[in-house]
């Protein structure tokens, strides 16, 4: 009896760990844009790096804005002028040790131009950036770079840099060390598999972690296409994969719907429509006497195809359907869009807390009493399942996800034990 109890407290636990996952790794992101990201510290300082737009490091630097240096006008100095030197155009500031204060300090920059400033979950980050993955990519750069790069990265593309790091390192989940282990790694693989291939990969910018998710490929096949992609310059086209040495039809076959080419020589590449369904879109076209070009984009003449009439024994009308909706908004991100988000200036600490106060948070952790709440303070506060809702909660994920941003009304307040309780009861959500 205590075995079966402990095998269906380990599903529990661990579907709680994969469904937090999955919300962590599909997070909203914010795109091509060329970011100055900080992974902030005290004593050791803050590490600052540049990137473009595809994440790539152009420049990394070292201020100390924060005791014991207080050089805080030097830091915004050098802020300001690799804001302007390299074009920036948003700042990735780490969670972690500092976070807050290094937050305060961007704000009391004036920056010629209009600079959007996003604290970024920092877990995990150190993980990666003492991996061997991180060492291979940068050798030359000790770990402190390494970190900011996470950091930096994880604003313009959550799940291509997550996937890098054990999802156990990631941070969510309860007792995940307690669980079956073999259990766990299923399922979180599976998870990070099934998330990878429902945003689907760009083959020519995609990192070899990303790719080796991608289903019908692995570490080795992977390893294979990004030596090809460096030898011979972009695919062009999805079949080239089948010139990728140990990439076989069995493998194309699974893979090829999921991997994107933006810009090549075929634009059904950049959706996706599987290759097998290419001659049917084809045929589409061709009977109503259009480029495919014009067919995906008016959506009023693909409302008005009769799909009964190319209905056959290799494809049926549901099939059909989901190719026509895909048309509709060909490579379409199924994550949502982002936005921006910020802590109420106010509150620096817990201390700065008191009962009655209305505050903006984003939750960070979902568990099955609860989730933990980020106010912009060094302190996680907790927001028990009985105060999510006016009615009872018997499962708190039901009700919020990972990265939600709510409005909680703070209902106790621990300095000594720096315990918070939260209340989303009549409060009024934006």
């Amino acid at each position: 009896m205590r075995t079966l109890l402990k095998d269906k407290a380990d599903e529990a636990s661990i579907k709680v760990f994969g469904d937090n996952l999955s919300q962590l790794l599909l997070a909203p992101p914010m795109g091509q844009k060329r970011v100055l990201a900080i992974d902030p510290g005290f004593r050791t300082g803050c590490k600052v790096v540049c990137l473009d737009k595809n994440g790539k490091l152009l420049h990394n630097d070292t201020i100390y804005p924060h005791p014991p240096q207080r050089e805080s006008t030097m830091a915004i100095k050098k802020i300001n002028n690799l804001v302007d030197s390299h074009n920036i155009e948003a700042i990735a500031i780490g969670n972690g040790t500092a976070g807050r204060e290094t937050e305060m300090l961007i704000e009391r920059i004036k920056f010629n131009r209009d600079i959007i400033a996003v604290s970024v979950n920092e877990d995990g980050a150190s993980v990666y950036s003492a991996s061997a993955v991180a060492r291979e990519e940068f050798p030359e750069y000790d770990i402190t770079v390494r970190g900011a790069v996470s950091i930096g990265r994880r604003l313009l593309d959550p799940l291509a840099e997550l996937v890098k790091i054990d999802p156990k390192s990631i941070g969510v989940g309860q007792y995940q060390h307690d669980v079956n282990q073999k259990l766990l790694k299923q399922s979180l693989q599976s998870t990070v598999e099934l998330c990878v291939n429902k945003v689907g990969v760009d083959l020519n910018t995609a990192s070899k972690e990303l790719l080796t998710y991608v289903s019908g490929l692995g570490p080795k096949i992977a390893s294979q296409i990004i030596e090809y992609r460096n030898n011979n310059g972009d695919f062009k086209t999805r079949e080239e994969l089948l010139n990728v040495p140990g990439l076989g039809k069995k493998a194309y076959q699974q893979a090829a719907g999921f991997l994107r080419i933006k810009n090549g020589e075929n634009i059904l590449d950049s959706t996706a429509v599987h290759p097998e369904h290419y001659d049917v879109v084809k045929n589409i076209a061709k009977k109503r006497k259009l480029k495919l070009e014009e067919l995906i984009g008016d959506k009023l003449l693909r409302s008005s195809i009769n799909l009964d009439e190319f209905v056959n024994d290799y494809i049926g009308l549901i099939s059909l359907k989901d190719i026509l909706d895909e048309l509709e908004k060909p490579g379409r991100d199924p994550r949502k869009k982002f936005v921006t988000f910020k802590f109420d200036s106010h509150i620096k600490s817990i201390g700065d807390i008191s009962n009655g106060m209305v505050l903006h948070g984003t939750v960070t952790n979902i568990t099955a009493f609860g989730a933990f709440v980020n106010l912009g303070i060094h302190e996680s506060a907790l927001l028990h399942k009985s105060q999510i809702a006016n009615e009872y909660v018997s499962n708190p994920a039901e009700y919020l996800r990972i990265n939600q941003q709510v409005m909680v009304k703070v209902i106790e307040v621990d300095i000594e034990r720096k315990r918070i309780g939260l209340s989303m009861k009549d409060v009024k959500q934006d």
